[in-house]
């Protein structure tokens, strides 16, 4: 839930406050979301800059970004990490090649991609760790059975769910304890996971907030605008539970997405 003396922050988990304009690391990465990106200096000094310049806690991964390229960037660029930065990752998809995703929730795959995610950003735990995409040919009982044993192990402190359905997100806290849900939301898009997440104090996390540039202001020439931090402090004034994490590999869009009142320092 958020605080009461400060709507800028919000709770994974009740237990873990962080700020919610958060940084989504996706494009750190080269084309088809494979391999390094063509400077991965600047995507390290990009990853600095949101946590040191930007104030930003809240990073958002996955081992498939590369895959596992921005994990390992992370970790150069802020290891040893600030005690108050969360760093979110995902596992249950994979990768045979660029622009190639496939849900594989089997749960030694699962157990191995957490493994390999604690290695790679060089922690002992995960604080929150999402189900990237639920596989449909595997009972979810088993898929979130084995988060609950690595939660259990202490390796993984909270359980996320990612693209899903209200129905999944009941259905997925018969079996355990969910924090956090990731969504694709955008200036017109309705969800009402945003409300359920609200109701239930889980965090909603809006990932592709400008729907790939699609939802930016343009002017009667089909010039965009850009006034990202605009449509970032509208999506965060809809509800106390979302959280928005807009991705970019520009320092200066970067610079422009924390630009708002009360977004970021």
């Amino acid at each position: 839930m958020t605080s009461s003396t400060d709507t800028q922050t919000f709770a994974i988990g009740g237990d873990l406050p962080i700020r919610r304009l958060g940084y989504g690391t996706m494009q750190l990465t080269g084309p088809g979301h494979w391999d390094l990106p063509a400077d991965p200096d600047t995507a390290r000094r990009i990853l600095r800059a949101a946590v040191h310049d930007y104030g930003i806690n809240h990073l958002d991964t996955a081992d498939s970004y590369g895959p596992h390229t921005v994990e390992t960037l992370i970790r150069q660029a802020l290891h040893p990490y600030a005690d108050d930065l969360l760093i979110a990752t995902k596992g249950g998809l994979t990768r045979p090649g660029p622009n190639i995703w496939r849900p594989c929730g089997r749960p030694e795959y699962l157990t191995q991609c957490a493994e390999l995610s604690l290695r790679h950003l060089g922690v002992d735990a995960l604080d929150l760790y999402y189900l990237h995409r639920i596989d449909p040919q595997v009972p979810l009982t088993d898929q979130l059975g084995a988060l609950v044993d690595l939660q259990q192990a202490g390796k993984i402190r909270h359980i996320g769910l990612s693209k899903v359905t209200v129905d999944q997100l009941e259905q997925a806290r018969t079996i355990t304890t969910i924090a956090a849900v990731q969504n694709q939301h955008t200036l017109t898009s309705t969800d009402p996971v945003v409300g359920y997440c609200e109701h239930n104090g889980l965090a909603y996390v809006a990932y592709k907030p400008f729907g790939a540039g699609a939802d930016l202001p343009r002017n009667e020439s089909g010039a965009n605008l850009h006034r990202p931090a605009e449509i970032l402090q509208t999506l965060l004034d809809r509800s106390p539970a979302m959280l928005v994490i807009p991705g970019t590999a520009s320092l200066k869009h970067l610079q422009a997405n924390c630009t708002a009142d009360g977004v970021a320092a």
